[in-house]
């Protein structure tokens, strides 16, 4: 078993959708990114590259490729999720802590699992969300941005 650390952190700007595991979420501001910027699917992406010693989502979907502009992080997520496949291992579980002071996300949590837990083909009980505000401090706290980090177990595919 290898287990694996990820992170992202994305400004959000007015008038941009805001996309959180996948789930667009009702409010006024987004995140900028070059492609959905979906900080929960780049931070289970990397936690997964990460683990199978697989570098970083920078290094198979860099934002200087006009390929990956506006890419849906779902799309992201599943091929990484394939990528290890094909190396031999598969997510076990995953847990993951968004850092975000608006909006508020406990209301949105249950649906990010279970959409999370679809696209790494795990049951929901093998993923968790955590919501954490940034306390008014810094650029999360202050609303300018949205971050996550997520860890994810994976293990080889039995022969």
């Amino acid at each position: 078993m290898r287990v694996g650390l990820g992170h992202d952190t994305h400004r959000l700007e007015d008038g941009r959708p805001l996309i959180l595991g996948g789930l667009r979420i009702d409010h006024p501001r987004g995140l900028i990114g070059h492609s959905d910027a979906d900080v929960v699917c780049h931070a289970v992406a990397d936690a997964l590259l990460g683990a199978a010693g697989l570098g970083d989502i920078g290094e198979h979907y860099p934002d200087t490729d006009p390929r990956w502009r506006g890419l849906d992080s779902t799309v992201l997520l599943r091929e990484v999720v394939d990528r290890l496949r094909r190396g031999g291992w598969r997510p076990v579980n995953c847990d993951v802590i968004v850092h975000a002071q608006e909006p508020r996300l406990g209301p949105h949590k249950a649906a990010i699992r279970a959409k999370l837990a679809g696209l790494l083909g795990l049951p929901e009980d093998a993923v968790n969300i955590k919501a954490k505000t940034g306390e008014h401090v810094g650029p999360v706290g202050r609303g300018e941005a949205i971050c996550c980090h997520a860890i994810a177990l994976i293990e080889p595919v039995a022969a």
